[in-house]
């Protein structure tokens, strides 16, 4: 593994020795050449607020990576670290906020519900004889839908209390890394000098064999399922105090992230090899690939990419590395020991050297009298929020201002990470389409501190200083979508509602408006609503399943166009002459679908002036110019009777 003490079959002195000892630690390599790399690319990348940002940004990957090490030396595998930390911090919110739980007793249930999932999934591996594969899957199934259930889908607000764990301790050193590198002493711990960790060891290398050797292996493993869900239950409930919420959707492939931070840091999936400083590089590397290329600008679908190319070359590094003759000694020998030391105090030296030539070089460089700006998107797998970076890079050029724009995925917490480094990066000012209000919180509270000025866009931020919000009104326009489906129904009529993704404001707020719209409707009957998550493809399948049990349905409501073009798919011929459908945004393709006639209305926004607009307030802010606290672009109802004089 990339962190195994080897033994090489040459001697080397002097410079042979220092390549040596890198090549045999290949995660260790990597980590230093992307070091080397960012530090060369970007000036803002050695700040000491960036560097710290890249440790908060690896907290949560590092301790599910952590907790999934055990998993992974014992020749398992465990899929369901993400939602079993989403339900532990809902958990925790909700017995503490909902039913008036002391905050201890809150706690105490969060990190119970961790261990039982755990437990249930080692239930099954050992004595249900399940692939681990299987039962870890069906538990991420599970988890997420009880995170779900207990929430309604909406972000429970963090009691402050715990929220702390997500600030700094002498207003610098951030409290998630402190726990961090505390559940990385307690991983080393167990691994290295417990008999449970050489357990995990002789389980992974030859699960038969430690049978015969008497281990009680069936045991062992509800106990190494046990501690991933520990592990788990921890991180969640960082993660939540660092979005001053627990997100239903929270940590949504971030087993991927813990798996892949394992193997890089040298662990087998066939189990045997495994430690825990190797599971903390392997976090750091993607923590800094996904920092560096904030910072660099670079394309959010090209991030993806290079994630992935990266995280093969470090692996491959370390397979090269094996072939070449280093053979990994069993057990941990006081010279074994001496020698990894030595590895890391070589690496400190060549990080610190690197780290002191970078400086040198970008100190004093002056700084570029363009105006550096910041936007970071809920997502832009949506054409609406394609529309709304669309407008913001064509004022921006016509501003003469530098825009990177970031995706979050409809992650809240990635769209954190972004919004710390853009604060780390000294950008002149910040524009944030919230995945969450609430959980976008903290990160502005941190702009806010170092006095940029951030513009909210399509959704407000809560609990935080925004210089403006321009948006339009997403409670208006539902009940506009109200208005607009009963009066084409004449006013009575059964109709489905197709909901965004669960936990997000803007499903909330037009879910919300639409209900209040049909209050003026009573001969309006709701038969079914179901979410499709703001994706066409989920607007496909689930209209075409409820259409297996209202075939009857007279009009559909979606709260955005892409749900409604595949309803409109599901309807067929239906669409636009038994089924009236009325989508939102305004999107070309919504624009096209009522020009045909198949979709009814769409209440349109215009997400380019969006976009405009917040550069526009963004640029003013920066300058120090007065703007107002609330900008408002208007929304219409476009029916095919006014789409050709629709300007989008």
């Amino acid at each position: 593994m990339a962190t195994d003490t080897l033994k090489s079959t040459t001697g080397a002195s002097g410079a042979s020795a220092v390549r040596r000892l890198l090549l045999d630690n290949g995660a260790l390599t990597a980590l230093i050449v992307l070091v080397v790399a960012m530090s060369a690319l970007s000036g803002d990348f050695l700040t000491t607020d960036n560097l710290l940002n890249i440790g908060v940004q690896a907290a949560v990957t590092a301790i599910l990576a952590f907790g999934v090490t055990f998993v992974i030396v014992s020749a398992g595998i465990d899929l369901s670290v993400g939602s079993v930390a989403a339900l532990s911090a809902t958990v925790l919110a909700w017995t503490a906020t909902s039913h008036g739980l002391p905050v201890v007793v809150a706690v105490a249930l969060a990190v119970a519900t961790g261990i039982a999932c755990g437990l249930v999934n080692g239930f099954l591996i050992s004595y249900g004889k399940l692939p681990p594969f299987i039962a870890t899957l069906a538990m991420l199934s599970v988890g997420r839908g009880l995170s779900l259930v207990i929430s309604q889908g909406s972000p429970i607000p963090f009691p402050d209390s715990v929220s702390h764990l997500g600030d700094t301790l002498g207003g610098w050193l951030p409290v998630p890394v402190l726990v961090m590198i505390v559940m990385g002493l307690i991983t080393a711990l167990i691994l290295g000098r417990t008999y449970i960790g050489r357990s995990m060891y002789a389980i992974g290398g030859n699960e038969e064999a430690a049978r015969l050797s008497g281990l009680r292996v069936k045991k062992q493993k509800l106990a190494i399922y046990a501690l991933s869900g520990l592990f788990a239950a921890a991180a969640g409930i960082v993660l939540a105090s660092r979005l001053s919420s627990a997100q239903p959707q929270a940590a949504q492939g971030y087993e991927l992230d813990a798996i892949a931070a394992v193997v890089i840091g040298g662990a087998s999936l066939a189990g045997g090899t495994g430690k825990a400083s190797g599971t903390l590089i392997g976090a750091l590397i993607l923590a800094v690939l996904r920092n560096g290329l904030n910072l660099l600008s670079v394309s959010a679908f090209w991030q993806q990419v290079v994630i992935g190319v990266v995280i093969a070359l470090a692996v491959l590094l370390d397979t090269l590395r094996r072939k070449a003759g280093a053979t990994p000694v069993a057990g941990a020998s006081s010279d074994g020991k001496g020698k990894q030391a030595m590895t890391y105090v070589i690496a400190a030296v060549v990080a610190a050297a690197v780290v002191g030539a970078m400086s040198f070089l970008h100190n004093g460089s002056s700084a570029s009298p363009t105006q550096k700006m910041g936007l970071s998107l809920s997502t832009l797998n949506n054409p609406f929020f394609v529309q709304i970076k669309t407008g913001a890079q064509e004022e921006a050029k016509k501003q003469g201002a530098d825009l990177t724009v970031t995706d979050a995925q409809n992650d809240a917490s990635q769209q954190a990470n972004q919004l710390q480094n853009f604060t780390s990066s000294g950008v002149g000012s910040i524009i944030v389409n919230p995945v969450d209000s609430d959980a976008a919180g903290p990160a502005v509270r941190s702009a806010n501190k170092a006095d940029i000025p951030v513009v909210g866009v399509d959704r407000g931020v809560n609990k935080a200083d925004t210089a403006a919000l321009v948006a339009s009104d997403n409670v208006a326009g539902g009940r506009l979508g109200a208005k607009a489906l009963a009066e084409k129904l004449g006013g009575k009529g059964r109709i489905v509602i197709l909901q965004g993704l669960a936990g997000t404001s803007a499903s909330r707020e037009r879910g919300t408006g639409f209900a209040e719209g049909l209050k003026a409707y009573p001969g309006i009957k709701v038969v079914a609503r179901q979410p499709a998550d703001f994706d066409r493809t989920k607007g496909l399948d689930v209209m075409t399943n409820l259409l297996q049990a209202h075939p009857d349905v007279q009009g559909v409501f979606a709260e955005n166009d892409e749900m409604a073009l595949g309803a409109i798919k599901a309807l067929g011929a239906k669409a636009g002459k038994s089924v009236s459908v009325v989508g939102f945004d305004g999107t070309p393709d919504g624009l096209t679908a009522v020009k045909s006639g198949t979709l009814y209305a769409s209440v349109a926004q215009q997400p380019k002036e969006l976009g405009r607009i917040a550069v526009q307030n963004a640029l003013r802010a920066a300058e120090g110019k007065k703007v107002d606290k609330t900008v408002k672009v208007p929304v219409k109802v476009v029916t095919a009777k006014n789409v050709a004089t629709f300007g989008g």
